[in-house]
């Protein structure tokens, strides 16, 4: 299965395949994590094994100032559609490195340590052709000089990639959802995994995993400060961010929101 994901997403990391194609080669490797994730769910309740652990990944996020919060903002909803909370250290306008610590199920990191590096390229790429598209219309009106249009494009970058980030979590929510309320369906998509027991089983699972994950994030990170609230918001950037993330072909016909995130103090 791995192997799987990691086939669709070279193919979807190749630059001969459109942005749509590259969308929908993305959103099948995470259905097949997510259908794999939830029967092995399932396949713990009939073997009446423990829950699996919690544990712990750091993914570094490029970009300073509010270029990498935005992205920060992205990843942490996606991880949170997983069933994880995040903290970041390193959140700063300064030239430091950036790192998204995730706290989840050992099988939910699995899922984001493969996906969140493919996600995170063809964000970037979306984000920087829209951005590029936007100043292109504005500089044909001839009303802006050349600093105004680099912050009208840094405007609409962040709030592009924030608002995707959202949308793509959104779906992953969302599908889920339906695997949880529909667990019949093989990973192949024509099967019958276990049966209501087993489904009803994994659902409960499921439900502790999140609670798992809370308290485990609590105890490795008792002090928190809150990230400071995002103030650049370009409805524009928002807009087309969160359409490019939500009505993109992805493969489950579902759209991430809002993932937990916050600042490590000194020391943490």
């Amino acid at each position: 299965m791995v192997e799987r994901v990691r086939g669709l997403l070279r193919m979807a990391e190749d630059p001969s395949v459109t942005d749509a194609e590259s969308q929908a080669f993305t959103a099948k490797a995470a259905e097949l994590m997510t259908r794999h994730a939830i029967a092995e769910a399932e396949a713990r309740v009939q073997r009446g094994e423990a829950a699996e652990s919690v544990s712990r990944l750091d993914f570094p996020v490029s970009g300073v100032g509010g270029h990498g919060k935005a992205r920060v903002k992205a990843l942490a909803a996606i991880a949170s559609a997983y069933g994880c909370q995040s903290a970041v250290r390193g959140n700063t306008s300064a030239n430091t490195e950036r790192t998204l610590i995730i706290v989840g199920t050992v099988t939910a990191l699995d899922s984001l340590r493969v996906l969140l590096p493919s996600i995170s390229m063809q964000m970037e790429v979306s984000a920087r052709h829209s951005a590029r598209e936007h100043v292109a219309g504005l500089r044909a009106l001839r009303n802006y000089d050349r600093s105004a249009l680099a912050t009208e494009r840094n405007r609409f970058y962040r709030s592009f990639v924030r608002a995707y980030g959202a949308a793509v979590a959104e779906r992953i929510r969302e599908f889920r959802a339906r695997l949880q309320e529909n667990p019949t369906v093989s990973e192949e998509g024509d099967g019958v995994t276990g049966g209501t027991t087993a489904s009803r089983g994994a659902e409960l699972v499921l439900r502790a995993d999140v609670d798992r994950v809370h308290e485990e994030f609590e105890r490795r990170f008792p002090r928190l400060r809150p990230t400071r609230p995002e103030r650049t918001h370009h409805r524009a950037g928002h807009r087309a961010g969160y359409l490019r993330g939500r009505n993109a072909q992805l493969g489950m016909e579902t759209a991430v929101g809002g993932g937990r995130v916050a600042s490590l103090s000194e020391g943490d």
